[in-house]
């Protein structure tokens, strides 16, 4: 059974109107998504990206953002990332869990198994406040073989410099979304505070 997505503007809103995924796809029909960053800080900021299944239809075996998902049709981009979160990683989170840092868009084409992929996406962000501990969580098997930290920095040069090669390990982050998380790690004061704690050795 096919999902479906919303139609949606330039700014992520509704415009009318639904479209399945494999026609999204196929014609790159703008539609949404919702993106989840892990973070933790250890002297410096690191990411948790997961290794998406070697069965997607896009990046499959590629690091990608710590989970993220398709909007469908009727839905909210802040319950649809929470959604996403508990199905791909197992964790629970409640709302007020999640802080928004911004919107991108993506769009590209690219041919995976001789087949033309048009992506073309709005993308709700948001970080989870909390450090997880990875051996609590459940990976959803057909979309992600493991979890990895990662430095923010390395994976910020390798997507910029175009080559997005950490080591062996390739990466499909997006750019956009890259930028919204480091200006918020940045910016927001809810990171400082994660940074302060996390900082702390344990016990002082």
């Amino acid at each position: 059974m096919s999902e479906y997505f919303d139609i949606v503007d330039e700014n992520g809103m509704p415009c009318g109107g639904t479209v399945s995924r494999e026609t999204a796809h196929e014609k790159g029909i703008r539609h949404r998504t919702a993106h989840i960053w892990v973070v933790r800080y250890q002297n410096s900021w690191q990411v948790l990206l997961q290794k998406r299944a070697m069965c997607k239809e896009s990046y499959p075996g590629e690091y990608d953002t710590s989970a993220a998902g398709h909007i469908s049709a009727g839905g909210e981009p802040l319950s649809s990332a929470c959604r996403e979160f508990h199905e791909e990683l197992g964790i629970e989170a409640a709302d007020d869990d999640m802080v928004f840092i911004g919107t991108f868009a993506n769009a590209y084409e690219q041919i995976f198994y001789g087949h033309m992929f048009r992506d073309n996406e709005i993308s709700f962000v948001y970080v989870y406040r909390y450090e997880p501990d990875l051996s609590d969580l459940v990976l959803q098997e057909e979309e992600v073989e493991s979890v990895r930290w990662f430095d923010l920095d390395k994976v910020i040069y390798a997507v910029s410099e175009g080559n997005r090669m950490i080591g062996e390990d390739r990466i499909c982050v997006p750019e956009g979304s890259l930028i919204l998380l480091e200006k918020a790690l940045k910016e927001k004061e809810e990171f400082h505070e994660l940074q302060n704690i996390q900082s702390c050795p344990q016990g002082s």
